[in-house]
């Protein structure tokens, strides 16, 4: 709050002690007092205004000043509340009252929408552990029926869409299920490659690997998921003019070690590059595919933040795809431990 400002809040009682004054003189000078008599009385009407005019602009500056700055410094701003101190003038404790009682309100409903969240969310992981199970079951059934392999395919999607509901629900809370320690890229890739291998071989995907001997600071199983992720999509996105295949390899340079998940399929075009990770973005892609949802980069997109890895895309339409996760040196960004 600038003296300005607060001048023109003032204005109306600057009005009104102006017109005292002014009667004043005027009555003083109907009784014949002395010039000397009218500038004293004056003067001290005056200077009791102007005193009172100061001393309430710099009680109310300190309030509002600080009241601004540490609503701006604050995340959450409902908990102004707790930061700033009750003041002395009448006008301020009303607003402070008003705002305790606010920033109370608020906390308890977001007290209570977390609940329902943390709910919600433990309710959903349960429905994925209980649906995993006939899942299951199917995938072993289509195994022992002779027409089997034409339903596999479709139990596959089916068991990578419940996945993706499940690591949805817990990648905000992701802290809570991973263990950081080192992974060798070689056996990550290659256990995401068995759980995927009737996929691969229905689709005659070919793989080729180079350089994955290297260890990173990671979870496995959260990296297992985002390869799978990735192959699902390179899967989903095949080239049928071409053999399909999926080439990961590794490099090293300055910011650490470097997963390159590269396929040879359709490719994305260039205007959707930009926005592959947002969540339900489906681009001109998706309006080609009915099971795409948009979630699954997404969903990757988090897990990496989470886990303190950076990931990038490139990619030229009717050549190839390519996925670079970046592990850094050492361990995980504080990111991940927010």
């Amino acid at each position: 709050m600038s003296f300005k400002e607060y001048l023109k809040d003032k204005a109306a009682a600057i009005g009104i002690t102006l017109a005292g004054l002014a009667l004043s003189v005027i009555f003083m000078i109907a009784f014949h007092d002395t010039i000397e008599q009218i500038v004293i009385v004056g003067s001290m009407i005056i200077l009791t205004g102007v005193t009172m005019l100061l001393w309430g602009f710099f009680r109310k500056h300190r309030f509002y000043d600080r009241l601004t700055e540490d609503i701006e410094k604050l995340d959450k701003k409902y908990l102004i509340s707790e930061m700033v101190d009750e003041p002395e003038f009448m006008e301020g404790k009303i607003i402070h009252e008003l705002l305790v009682d606010a920033g109370k309100s608020m906390c308890e409903n977001v007290a209570a929408h977390r609940r329902t969240a943390s709910q919600f969310r433990e309710y959903i992981e349960m429905w994925v552990h209980e649906v995993k199970l006939p899942v299951a079951s199917l995938q072993l059934m289509s195994h022992n029926d002779p027409d089997g392999k034409k339903y596999s395919l479709q139990l596959h999607r089916i068991e990578d869409y419940i996945d993706n509901v499940l690591y949805y629900a817990r990648s905000e809370n992701a802290e809570k299920d991973y263990i950081i320690k080192k992974v060798v890229l070689k056996r990550a890739f290659t256990e995401t490659a068995i759980k995927h291998r009737e996929a691969l071989q229905q689709l005659g995907v070919s793989l080729r690997t180079e350089g994955l001997d290297k260890e990173v600071m990671t979870d496995s199983k959260w990296l297992g998921y985002i390869l799978g992720q990735l192959m699902s999509n390179s899967m989903k996105y095949i080239d049928t003019s071409r053999e399909p295949e999926i080439f990961v390899f590794s490099e090293e340079n300055a910011k650490g070690t470097r997963l390159h998940f590269r396929d040879n399929g359709i490719g994305i075009p260039e205007k959707d590059l930009p926005h592959i990770f947002e969540k339900s973005h489906t681009g001109e892609n998706g309006r080609y595919h009915a099971g795409s949802t948009g979630m699954g980069l997404y969903i990757v997109k988090s897990l990496c933040r989470r886990l303190g890895h950076d990931i990038t895309a490139e990619s030229v339409r009717g050549e190839y795809t390519d996925i670079i996760i970046t592990f850094g040196k050492g361990s995980h960004t504080a990111d991940a431990l927010d």
